[in-house]
């Protein structure tokens, strides 16, 4: 049985992650940890990272792709994609006068 509406059932980190794999070009480990580190202006470190990517696989909001031995990609699936906009459309209800709509 799918999940339904699985983004509430996130933590933040994992919504995090979710966002930046949504907004990279090229959305490799490093470079979504790379963007985490830079919003937080902290290390992240592995022990946290990877195990939040792999819940969000495990929900089948991303696929995991091999790139090399060394090297995964991650990137939204479908239902990554309709989860998002469905949260896009959830938080605009609440925000969309600061936004200026």
């Amino acid at each position: 049985m799918e999940d339904r509406n699985s983004i509430p059932e996130l933590t933040s980190f994992q919504r995090d992650l979710l966002y930046v794999i949504a907004g990279l070009s090229e959305p490799y480990g490093v470079a979504v940890k790379d963007e985490l580190e830079a919003y937080y202006d902290k290390q992240i470190h592995a022990g946290r990272l990877y195990p939040g990517l792999d819940t969000l696989v495990n929900k089948r909001l991303v696929q995991k792709d091999e790139v090399d031995g060394r090297t995964n990609a991650y990137n939204l699936t479908d239902r990554g994609r309709r989860e998002l906009t469905a949260r896009r459309e959830w938080m605009d209800q609440y925000l969309g006068e600061i936004a200026g709509e």
